[in-house]
């Protein structure tokens, strides 16, 4: 393969704060690209540890005249943007996003786009997704400009949609009854994999125009993937029943029970698994080599994910997706709620602890540490979601201790963070209007801190206010508790650490580490 010398050119990534997007961007530093992202809203990537080393410029896709300089002096363009859980015409918005694309990368001399589409069999009925995945291929295509088209299926890594519902669904049932698309052949592929495609795309020097097929190197059941991870997190291999009963809609709503998946992600998944998934062609690899050692197969992408999970660290996630809104859909002030009904639920506590360790308790709610009060009512609420479509509670937290703007946490998304005094959550479970909690740490005058809990809704309609009214008396259970455990919990913290301190330690002056890279 003959490539060409990566120093100070310039890449455009779309979809930065996306699942691959966001794993990309670092790995095309790392390979001495000059990195330019293009997102809707910039306060996404305020946390992400790259932040300061691309150039951020905003703009959407699906209007061109905010796109007017995003392409100049643009060698690579990478299109990863996806409607994955898109309502009402989201192919259309998609065609028009790559029109535009395709208008002013040719317009701006951009010497080769890289696309990531799905990988689908020829010949037969598409899902609504899978059409639109192929389209926005096409168009890409017909740009003008040289363009590689990525075709993959399952995509496997932690995090990745896919695999999060292998997980939970092997996890959570014993026995599978399962629809009969458990019994088509699927070549996963593992998210390193992809990445490093995606990369070395860059370098080929060739004016290639077309699609390339991308799998792993192992062809699978759905079914023995199921019990393949099943091996892999120790547990037993799951009996599963196939049965024709499970149409697309129906299967999508057992996957949104027991998994966190929302019905609006999940539909467009089980719709591409109805058919077998197997790549035609390896041709890439005349232009690509595998990566070293070969590309990575189904059980050891599984092993490798579960590890970064146990570890905390997950770089992305399909939970990063916003499911609600838009991002820039945010919290209005104070003085902009003149003349709208607003209600509020203030509590404000005082604590002996320091308000370090108060913010220690703050950042790391939910998920396993749970919210503080009323355990079965929490549940209760991410039970009644989940049965609506909604995300539940499930989701959890990418990482056990330190939240991030845009990070998705329970049923609730972290809006705005200011490290060790504030953190803003956005409600995305199903409820009839806006709504967000606030939790803050302060300094108390004569020591200690003093916390302040704030919830704020915005009521759509009748509905909205009905709504309120009828959880207003589970507010004085969940609420006060809440705010009466956080700070006691940070007090005994706060004493335990005084009676226990940690030991400090010199670390060495020089050590050999050895540790495989996981994705």
């Amino acid at each position: 393969m003959t490539t060409e010398a990566t120093t100070q050119r310039t890449v455009l990534v779309t979809g930065a704060t996306g699942y691959i997007g966001g794993r990309l961007v670092p790995r095309l530093l790392d390979a001495g690209f000059a990195v330019r992202v293009l997102v809707r809203n910039p306060i996404k990537l305020a946390d992400v540890p790259w932040a300061d080393q691309v150039d951020i410029r905003q703009g959407d896709l699906s209007d061109g005249s905010t796109l007017d300089t995003a392409f100049d002096g643009i060698d690579v363009l990478y299109y990863l943007v996806h409607s994955m859980g898109g309502k009402g015409h989201f192919d259309g918005t998609e065609l028009t996003s790559a029109k535009n694309v395709a208008q002013r990368a040719l317009a701006a001399h951009v010497k080769r786009i890289v696309y990531l589409g799905g990988l689908h069999p020829e010949g037969v009925g598409l899902s609504t997704h899978l059409r639109s995945r192929a389209a926005v291929g096409s168009v890409l295509l017909q740009s003008g400009v040289p363009t590689i088209a990525f075709q993959a299926g399952v995509i496997i890594g932690s995090g990745s949609t896919s695999f999060e519902m292998i997980r939970h669904l092997t996890e959570v049932l014993p026995y599978m009854p399962a629809p009969k698309w458990v019994r088509n052949f699927i070549q996963p592929i593992a998210v390193r994999d992809v990445l490093y495609y995606l990369v070395k795309a860059a370098d080929v020097r060739q004016s290639l125009n077309r699609t390339f097929d991308i799998g792993g190197p192992d062809v699978l059941r759905y079914g023995q993937m199921m019990n393949g991870y099943a091996v892999e997190a120790g547990l037993h291999q799951r009996p599963i029943a196939s049965l024709p009963v499970f149409t697309p809609w129906l299967a999508s709503q057992w996957v949104n029970l027991v998994s966190p998946i929302p019905r609006n992600l999940a539909v467009p998944i089980i719709e591409s698994l109805q058919f077998d998934c197997v790549a035609s062609e390896h041709d890439i690899a005349e232009y690509i080599p595998d990566p070293e050692g070969g590309l990575t197969g189904y059980r050891r992408s599984v092993r490798l994910a579960l590890e970064k999970m146990r570890t905390g660290q997950v770089e992305t996630s399909w939970q990063d997706t916003d499911v609600r809104g838009a991002p820039s859909d945010t919290l209005p002030s104070d003085p902009e709620w003149t003349g709208h009904t607003v209600y509020t639920d203030l509590k404000v506590r005082e604590t002996d602890a320091k308000p370090g360790d108060l913010w220690r308790v703050i950042e790391g709610i939910g998920g396993d540490n749970g919210w503080y009060s009323f355990p079965l009512a929490w549940t209760i609420r991410g039970w009644m979601d989940s049965v609506v479509g909604g995300v539940g509670l499930r989701r959890g937290r990418r990482n056990p201790d330190h939240l991030h703007t845009g990070d998705a946490l329970d049923f609730w998304r972290v809006e705005e963070i200011k490290r060790g005094r504030f953190l803003r959550l956005r409600a995305e479970m199903k409820v009839p209007g806006r709504a967000w909690l606030e939790m803050t740490s302060t300094p108390a005058e004569g020591g200690g801190s003093v916390y302040t809990q704030r919830a704020v809704f915005f009521p759509t309609g009748l509905a909205g206010r009905l709504y309120w009214y009828s959880i207003l008396p589970f507010h004085g259970i969940i609420f006060n508790g809440m705010a009466h455990r956080i700070t006691e919990t940070a007090r005994g913290e706060a004493l335990r650490q005084n009676e226990h301190p940690k030991p400090t330690r010199k670390a060495p002056e020089s050590a050999a580490t050895t540790a495989e890279e996981v994705v």
